[in-house]
């Protein structure tokens, strides 16, 4: 393929809603490590303040209802770069596996194309890629692209909060378009930024400008200071990774490539909380989205208010740049540009879940299959009987003979002795509710975020962003569920989800983990 300006090209790039640049658009593709749909000033958050991403969601075309296909990184992300549901991916859709060979990601074909590729940061991640030759089966290299610019700072006071990764995401990029090999090609830039991952620096709100008072605390949470508290040093980060990537911005104004850069903002996953982060629950599964696209496309400025699937990039990346498809797997995602040009309905979309951290026996998941349509959220929890955020009780990491106690508290009552309930990230927050689990106002906190849960959730979304009010047994809402429940299942069967198959539908927790394990008692129920 050239870049040669053309008859052709010149009518392409037109129709697709560009400006008649002398060759086809970059694209700068940002994802956050773990933040949600609410947390953007744009979104109206009262104690995060994103400047770049609002600014590109004015100017750009705004998503506020944008869905991941996994509320976890490694899924997520290698859906977003298949085009593909986890289910769909084996290894590839998993936490901390392996990434087989025939899962090709669309960054490939751009750079097949001619595109220059470069990244800084998280990748597709956490997976196990090919160490050498003899991993003859897996893919050699990040599929995000080769990450040829990575950083760092001299000088870490530059930085707001211990924690931060020390990468200096700004420069990178600018290291990459400076030392780009055909300054005449587009290029395709992952910047991958590991915030507001934890961990957090705790207390770093204290000397960023920051006031408990202007926190917003979800419902599904107890509201005190140390809630709050954990809530700003994660809005830190947030803003870390925005300041970043207005710098970025601010850099390509400088050399005049702003109007000719494509930029895409996003998540791969909600918030790290309890019941969060790792459940198909909005705070898990909802992101922010806003796509920038070139000078005088029609489709800046605007607000697309449908749901979205993240499994819709890779076909509309692929779409806007007339890159064919052809040596990856089917796309599952469809391009985003015939409902933003009206000329297709609005999409349902599918999340799912299986494993998280390793934090059940022998290492099992704790699969869900989810669906957002008309305002509701249905959740099929499949094994019911597993703990949702995994084990209550460990094994002595030092001792695997010995169980340690309930919920890993020593005989004072501090949760010191173990990692329990690992699919929620370690924090002062999770501390707090495993800490004072049998208080009686925080046992309600405690049960939403650890406990057992039925089969079936259902959640008017519009009214109950939280997901506290389960209607799924209420009688007015039967049809509701009924239908959603026929159209989850319609796709899980036409997408061939092993869950829901006779072959082999256990497979998802047979697949090897490469990350630490930890080891738990055998249930009573499975």
């Amino acid at each position: 393929m050239t870049f040669k300006k053309s008859a052709f090209i010149l009518f392409f790039t037109i129709a697709q809603g560009f400006s008649a640049f002398s060759q086809q658009p970059n694209i700068l593709f940002a994802i956050s490590d773990d933040q949600s749909f609410a947390h953007t000033s744009y979104a109206g958050c009262t104690f995060v303040n994103t400047p770049a991403f609002d600014r590109l969601a004015k100017e750009g075309c705004y998503f506020p209802n944008a869905y991941v296909a996994s509320p976890g990184c490694a899924p997520s992300r290698g859906a977003i770069i298949t085009g593909r549901y986890p289910w769909q991916n084996e290894q590839a859709g998993q936490h901390a596996s392996s990434w087989p060979k025939k899962y090709i990601p669309f960054v490939d074909l751009l750079q097949k194309a001619g595109y220059d590729i470069g990244r800084t940061g998280k990748g597709v991640d956490p997976f196990q890629y090919a160490r050498n030759e003899k991993d003859s089966l897996w893919r050699m290299g990040n599929a995000a692209g080769p990450s040829d610019y990575e950083v760092k700072f001299d000088n870490k006071n530059v930085l707001p909060a211990k924690g931060i990764s020390n990468t200096n995401y700004s420069a990178a990029f600018q290291d990459f378009i400076k030392n780009r090999k055909n300054k005449n090609k587009p290029f395709f830039f992952w910047y991958g930024s590991h915030e507001p991952h934890r961990g957090y620096e705790k207390g770093s709100w204290k000397r960023n400008s920051k006031k408990l008072s202007d926190v917003i605390v979800p419902s599904f949470l107890p509201d005190n200071e140390v809630i709050r508290g954990d809530l700003l040093d994660y809005a830190v980060e947030i803003e870390w990774f925005d300041h970043q990537l207005d710098e970025m911005i601010a850099y390509l104004k400088k050399i005049g490539e702003y109007d000719n850069t494509i930029i895409i903002v996003t998540s791969d996953n909600g918030m790290p909380f309890p019941r969060t982060k790792a459940n198909c629950y909005e705070y898990g599964i909802h992101v922010p989205l806003a796509i920038k696209f070139a000078k005088n496309s029609p489709f800046n400025g605007k607000k697309y208010t449908e749901n979205v699937s993240l499994t819709q990039i890779a076909p509309t990346v692929l779409e806007l740049f007339g890159v064919s498809n052809k040596g990856m797997l089917p796309l599952t995602g469809k391009s985003l540009i015939p409902q933003l040009k009206g000329k297709a309905p609005a999409q349902t979309v599918f999340s799912s879940r299986e494993r998280h951290s390793s934090s059940r026996y022998l290492n099992w998941g704790y699969p869900q299959r989810a669906v957002v349509d008309k305002g509701f959220l249905l959740i099929w929890n499949m094994k019911p009987n597993r703990w949702p955020a995994g084990a209550p009780q460990s094994y002595d990491a030092k001792d695997s003979t010995r169980l340690l106690n309930m919920y890993s508290l020593d005989k004072n009552g501090k949760y010191t002795e173990g990692e329990i309930f690992a699919d929620v990230d370690a924090s002062p927050s999770k501390t707090y509710l495993i800490e004072n689990h049998a208080v009686p106002q925080i046992i309600p906190y405690f049960n939403m975020a650890f406990d057992f849960r039925p089969e079936f959730e259902l959640y008017n979304i519009k009214t109950d962003p939280d997901c506290i009010h389960n209607l799924y047994n209420q009688t007015a809402y039967t049809t509701v569920a009924k239908n959603l429940y026929q159209k989850l299942l319609n796709e899980l069967r036409k997408t061939k989800d092993p869950r829901v198959g006779t072959k082999n539908p256990e497979i998802f927790d047979s697949y090897l983990r490469y990350m630490d394990m930890r080891y738990f008692p055998k249930p009573d129920k499975n």
